[in-house]
């Protein structure tokens, strides 16, 4: 007799307003697997995996735990159960450390005072194990995204879970760490952990899953074995078509100059040295110019310094021949969109309405507010519906559902509908495909080239080496905040890029004035690495 699954759950069906998220889905985890859950933005896999988890309750089917059909009502029910979750958006407290928040709600105390000496020494031991190297006493707030996650996945095991369910754990990674994740996932398996991982990245399946499930709104289209199937196959599982993986475009066009960056330096809010060092280079209409580097090269800082969320230290930007240095941030969208790096924090108000959200940075125009200060309702909603329909935008209630309840992927969406309908000449993409499927993320690269050969300029900041290699015409590389390298995607290889990004070749300095290139010598240490 086979032995029972680790977890089963048959027939789940789960229902919001105006939505059936879960329609009577089967899924059958194995014992010491990894699954992959599959599916486009809106399919309902996080939504699946939030009932296993405890976080909703579905109206109809059971969950079964080796063979036996269990009740999970909240959090707690499924860590007792050993079923363990690492979410999309990390659940925790930023002004507690490492260590209190991988304890917190397990706390052992004496005496009314927590004991942390044994917790300590169980937490070192398991990042040592599991090689998720961590500082227990370092503030959340103080470390990187990467960082956090690991902390997440030690309070999975810190609470012995059997049972890990990674939320799109890649979305907010660097190509390194995601590398270091998909090991830490293999070490976990070969523990006897069974692993249900959702993505949307084909590559990220083929590397460490045994099966995967695949979803399209909200119900289930299969189950197969993953060596036996293509990234063609699987894509067209999830989407119901064919998906160009290759990027079509016509070679650029470039004319006059939209932005000239003149020896921008931005300040770092981690440490007394610049983030951005004295940066300078010029995007033209018709042209993307992708600026690539490993996370947390002064990307972050150098895109707050240009769309006006920081002050430069010093430097000057002009934009469309305006110097627009010391510009407020509503003048500069008047010639400028901005997909930002952090939907949540810069791109939604997450308790509005998608409606109004569409309009947050064009309420005040005439087109939406009358001469009396009155908005107009009618018009805001016609709007919304009118960029819902056009970039497949997937909400339960379509203009009124608040964003917070909108999955992640149509919540990036929703953003870069805003930001490529405005009026603009400079559209400004801080990964701009982050958390998207394969057909959401053909569909915004097309935009991407469209912008470009409708005259406009694009600046793209991206992680994605895929993304950096296919769709600008130029790749400026960020080193430590300083562009270290000026590149022709099709005349440099993955390889080349990547010793750029890691600080151990130069090729380029940038005169702002000049637009010369100047060739320089490659670093020791660099030819002693390739040799």
């Amino acid at each position: 007799m086979d032995a029972p699954y680790a977890i089963e759950m048959v027939n789940i069906t789960k229902r919001f307003p105006g939505i059936i998220a879960n329609d009577n889905i089967t899924l059958q985890l194995k014992r010491g697997e990894i699954h992959a859950l599959l599916g486009e933005n809106g399919a309902g896999k996080s939504t699946l995996m939030s009932v296993l988890f405890g976080l909703y309750q579905a109206e109809e089917g059971v969950i079964k735990k080796d063979g036996k059909e269990v009740m999970i009502n909240n959090p707690n029910d499924a860590n007792d159960l050993g079923i363990g979750m690492v979410h999309q958006h990390f659940k925790l407290v930023q002004c507690f450390t490492v260590l209190e928040n991988i304890i917190l709600g397990v706390e052992s105390t004496k005496n009314g005072i927590l004991q942390m000496d044994e917790a300590r020494a169980k937490v070192k031991a398991l990042s040592e194990k599991y090689g998720l190297q961590v500082d227990p006493d370092a503030k959340i707030e103080d470390i990187t995204v990467g960082m956090q996650q690991r902390t997440e996945i030690l309070k999975m095991l810190f609470r012995d879970n059997e049972i890990l369910i990674f939320d799109e754990p890649t979305a907010v990674l660097t190509p390194q760490e995601i590398d270091e994740l998909m090991e830490i996932m293999k070490n976990l398996r070969a523990e006897g952990k069974s692993i249900l991982f959702i993505t949307h990245k084909l590559n990220e399946i083929k590397a460490v899953a045994d099966r995967v499930t695949v979803l399209r709104r909200g119900k289930y289209i299969g189950t197969v074995d993953v060596a036996g199937t293509s990234k063609e196959e699987m894509s067209r599982m999830m989407v119901g078509r064919d998906v160009n993986m290759v990027v079509d475009k016509t070679p650029a066009n470039p004319k006059d100059v939209i932005l000239k960056v003149e020896n921008m330096t931005v300040a770092s809010k981690m440490h007394s040295n610049n983030a951005v060092k004295n940066v300078s280079f010029e995007v033209h209409e018709g042209e993307i110019v992708c600026i690539a580097g490993i996370d947390g090269n002064g990307q972050t800082e150098f895109v707050y310094g240009l769309t006006g969320m920081e002050p430069l230290v010093d430097g000057k930007i002009t934009l469309c021949g305006e110097d627009i240095t010391k510009s407020s941030i509503r003048q500069r969208s008047k010639l400028m969109s901005h997909i930002p790096e952090d939907r949540h924090k810069h791109g939604l108000v997450l308790d509005y309405p998608l409606e109004y959200n569409m309009v947050l940075q064009r309420y005040y125009q005439p087109e939406f507010t009358s001469k009396a200060g009155f908005l107009k309702r009618a018009e805001i909603r016609a709007y919304s519906e009118r960029l819902e329909k056009e970039f497949d935008v997937r909400s339960g209630q379509g203009p009124i559902t608040i964003a917070r309840a909108m999955s992640g992927g149509n919540q990036q969406k929703a953003i870069i509908a805003r930001e490529v309908d405005k009026d603009h000449k400079l559209l400004v993409a801080v990964q701009p495909t982050r958390g998207l499927d394969v057909g959401a993320i053909e569909g915004v690269h097309k935009q991407l080239i469209a912008e470009r050969d409708e005259g406009r300029a694009v600046l793209l900041i991206s992680l994605e080496l895929e993304e950096v290699m296919n769709v600008p015409d130029r790749i400026l590389v960020m080193y430590e905040g300083e562009i270290v390298g000026e590149l022709d995607p099709k005349k440099t290889t993955v390889e080349e890029l990547g010793l750029y990004m890691a600080g151990a070749k130069r090729n380029v300095n940038i005169d702002a004035n000049t637009a010369e290139i100047e060739e320089s010598e490659v670093i020791d240490t660099a030819r002693k690495e390739e040799a």
